[in-house]
């Protein structure tokens, strides 16, 4: 059954002119989605397509942050282009969150770290290496990515790690990486990079304060089950 075109439809109720005339908050996720898409299919418009994306995904951002752009093309009338296009965006809202957080966070607990972190580890289906950078008064200095790697692991280079430390004078640093097998406990492989890493941070007054492991909603803490001294 064909579906009436955007171009169409009353002027009040198209994506774009809507989003001109009454701001972006005026336009629900699906219109909002459907800007980026631009056009439909033959069989439905960009904004019946932006909801078939987003109801496969539960209607949940979140949930369409995780699809990859070859995920994105399975859908008909979503392209190379087009999903580039949605996965673009979604990543500069993850990157804009995260830059927001760096202004003005302090990291107190271990649970404050989990929500700096939050956003940019919890979507990923591959291994991730993040490193917080953190002054004297636990303020962070920056938050970065070290390295990433496949499904079972990544490798993290500590002269990487402790050379951005001291580039950023530093005064303590957190480690980060996520377990896509959903698998919350270290590895030997865990245990003794973190030990490895806190004994050379030891001789240059630069202190490794935690390592967390992420797993879906849910984080271990090297410091809080007592793993670093």
């Amino acid at each position: 059954m064909y579906t009436t075109a955007i171009k169409d439809w009353a002027v009040e109720d198209r994506p774009r002119e809507k989003l001109a005339r009454n701001g972006r908050n005026s336009l629900s996720d699906a219109e909002l989605l459907a800007v980026l898409i631009r056009s439909g299919s033959r069989d439905r418009s960009a904004v019946d397509l932006a909801r078939q994306i987003l109801s496969s995904c539960d209607n949940s951002l979140t949930a369409l942050s995780k699809l990859s752009v070859t995920e994105l093309q399975q859908f008909k009338g979503i392209g190379a282009a087009k999903a580039g296009a949605i996965y673009a965006a979604l990543e500069i809202a993850r990157r804009r969150g995260t830059e927001l957080k760096v202004q003005s966070s302090k990291i107190k607990s271990s649970f404050d770290a989990f929500q700096f972190l939050q956003r940019s580890m919890l979507d990923l289906q591959h291994e991730e290496f993040h490193v917080l950078f953190l002054n004297r008064g636990n303020q962070i200095l920056a938050g970065e990515l070290i390295s990433k790697g496949g499904l079972s692991g990544t490798v993290a280079d500590g002269k990487l790690i402790f050379h951005r430390a001291l580039q950023m004078k530093a005064s303590g640093i957190i480690l980060a990486h996520n377990h896509p097998s959903g698998q919350l406990r270290p590895s030997e492989a865990d245990l003794k990079l973190t030990n490895s890493l806190v004994n050379f941070g030891s001789y240059i007054d630069l202190k490794v304060l935690d390592h967390l492991i992420f797993c879906d909603n849910d984080y271990f803490s090297f410091a809080d089950e007592g793993l670093i001294i």
